[in-house]
């Protein structure tokens, strides 16, 4: 009862900086709530749970930022994003725990360091089809482990569009993989979630209440300060799966 308490708890004050850091930085629900879970439940089924917050969170920001979101990016990349979401989904239904913590490890290292050094703002790919066969496989992450940030920033950059559009057109992507991961998930787990959907209401509750009262506060942070915690931290996490710390 303890351990359940601690991990409520947990999951409640995570989901409110993981809503308000999505809100600004564009990524990490996934990110900061997943391994939490794992911790509990294994990657498998935290991937699983966090679905359901991340897609709540995501469209309250693909909401408020409608107005800014490319279309013809979104029907392009976006597009080629749900597919991928759609294959890797499939795909997370016959791996393991380990399998998927070693993936999730990866790409979490990748989003952390990426974002430490710059190294997706500098990195381009250059050609409409590379990019489109980035957004594939970007959105194939996202179906298999929930994470993509980084790869989908990296692949967006190609169209040049300005800071808020960027965002918001991501934002609409990640709504878009959403809508194409979360049926495969609920058609093989839906028992997982009602067994568990005290959490899963804690987190969703607490990412939309980070989304629109905690983006405010994380603004007023000096953005070099922000970003080296954030980042940081995804790029410890991603280690401790790596290590077999989480799984």
């Amino acid at each position: 009862m303890c351990a359940m308490v601690l991990l409520f708890v947990g999951a409640a004050l995570i989901a409110v900086l993981a809503g308000g850091v999505a809100a600004v930085a564009g990524f990490g629900i996934g990110s900061l709530l997943t391994p939490l879970v794992a911790l509990a439940y294994g990657t498998k089924v935290a991937v699983v749970l966090v679905s359901i917050p991340h897609v709540a969170a995501t469209a309250l920001r693909a909401w408020m930022l409608r107005d800014h979101v490319n279309r013809r990016v979104l029907l392009t990349f976006g597009a080629a994003s749900a597919a991928g979401g759609l294959v890797g989904a499939v795909l997370h239904g016959s791996l393991g725990s380990r399998t998927l913590g070693s993936v999730l490890g990866a790409l979490l290292l990748f989003s952390g360091v990426s974002g430490l050094t710059g190294l997706t703002a500098r990195l381009r790919i250059n050609g409409t089809g590379w990019a489109l066969a980035t957004g594939i496989v970007s959105g194939g992450f996202g179906g298999l482990v929930g994470n993509q940030g980084g790869i989908r920033t990296a692949a967006l950059l190609h169209f040049r569009l300005e800071a808020v559009p960027l965002v918001a057109t991501a934002t609409a992507i990640g709504l878009a993989v959403d809508a194409a991961r979360i049926p495969v998930y609920l058609a093989g787990s839906a028992g997982e979630i009602l067994a568990h959907w005290p959490l899963v209401a804690i987190m969703t509750a607490g990412v939309l209440a980070g989304t629109i009262v905690g983006t405010p506060l994380l603004r007023r942070l000096p953005e070099q300060t922000f970003r080296r915690v954030v980042f940081g931290l995804v790029a410890l996490l991603g280690v401790a799966f790596l290590t077999g710390l989480l799984r």
